[in-house]
């Protein structure tokens, strides 16, 4: 009898661990469509998006200067590089004045600050992150703009030798200064968030050997954790670029901007930047208007997927620091 019956237990054995095998086949094949899905529809919407923006900026990249509403008698190329400038300098600005910061708070919470204070600062930092562009606006409008003057005017008398701050300082605050200002504080949080992930991501043996070698916590920190760090804290200043270059409202609300080009920080002529240009434009324009900030917008695409292909290409080269490795 019980030879009989273990024929029959190893059958049942089998066709189980065969179910088992054919469900975990179904759930990883629903898996790899899914995200194989996934990425398909992340380059369809790009393509769509890169679409719709080049056919509707050809009219205005092929017609004449006369025939523009805003870049008549000029073309459409000398119209668009003073708001690219713009673009650029607001972001650069913001980038130096914010990445340093965010870095500095990062390494603070996840290596000085206690736990109970690195838990704190790190919700009250996420929950800046959600905060909207236009409630940023409205503070550098309100009180930032008002509150850096005096600031400006001491710029301006102690160090007018230096271009960026020659020239007359603006009576209302509201420059390429403030509107960078702004910028850096919307950028904190996003680049803060990521690096101090990244930080906590550093094996804590590489930090370990490193103290036991008698490094002393700064040490540790520049041999270990900031080598480790480097390409995610490359992609965090991407991804806060990425926020600077596109921002609308608040640079819109902050910004007395005109067309020009223009290193001067502290002056009420101010370079203004694409997204805010087209903001403003846009209840104004009609017929080969529309198709000129349509073709600005496809100018700042070009400058936004440049300026991330780049930071994967120095990612890349950086890949053996990767945590993967």
């Amino acid at each position: 009898m019980a030879a009989t019956d273990a024929p029959e237990a190893l059958d049942s054995r089998s066709d189980s661990h065969s179910l088992e095998r054919s469900s975990k086949r179904f759930g990883d094949s629903l898996f790899r469509g899914m995200s194989t899905g996934s990425g398909i529809l992340i380059l369809v919407i790009l393509a769509a998006v890169a679409a719709f923006l080049v056919g509707l900026a050809i009219p205005a990249l092929l017609a004449d200067a006369d025939s523009l509403q805003f870049g008549k008698g000029q073309g459409f190329w000398s119209y668009v590089a003073p708001y690219a400038f713009g673009t650029m300098w607001s972001a650069i600005l913001a980038m130096i004045m914010a990445v340093p910061v965010a870095v500095g708070i990062a390494l603070y919470l996840t290596h000085y600050a206690p736990k109970r204070v690195a838990a704190s600062f790190g919700y009250i930092i996420d929950l800046l992150a959600a905060v909207p562009s236009v409630v940023f606006g409205l503070w550098g409008i309100a009180v930032l703009a008002p509150a850096m003057r005096p600031l400006f005017m001491w710029l301006s008398e102690t160090f007018s030798w230096i271009p960026l701050f020659s020239g007359q300082v603006s009576g209302t605050g509201r420059t390429i200064f403030t509107a960078s200002v702004v910028l850096a504080v919307m950028i904190l949080p996003i680049i803060t968030a990521i690096s101090r992930e990244v930080f906590l991501q550093t094996p804590k043996l590489h930090e370990e050997a490193s103290l036991a070698l008698g490094a002393t916590k700064w040490e540790m920190i520049k041999q270990a954790v900031i080598p480790f760090g480097t390409p995610g804290i490359i992609s965090a200043c991407m991804l806060g670029l990425g926020r600077a270059l596109g921002e609308t409202m608040a640079v819109a609300m902050v910004l007395s901007g005109t067309g020009i080009i223009s290193f001067k920080l502290l002056t009420s002529q101010n370079p203004n930047t694409i997204a805010a240009n087209i903001a403003q434009s846009f209840p104004e324009s009609h017929g080969i208007g529309r198709n000129e900030l349509i073709a600005t917008g496809l100018v700042l695409f070009i400058i936004t997927l440049a300026v991330n292909m780049t930071a994967r290409w120095i990612i890349n080269r950086r890949k053996e620091f990767s945590g993967a490795n």
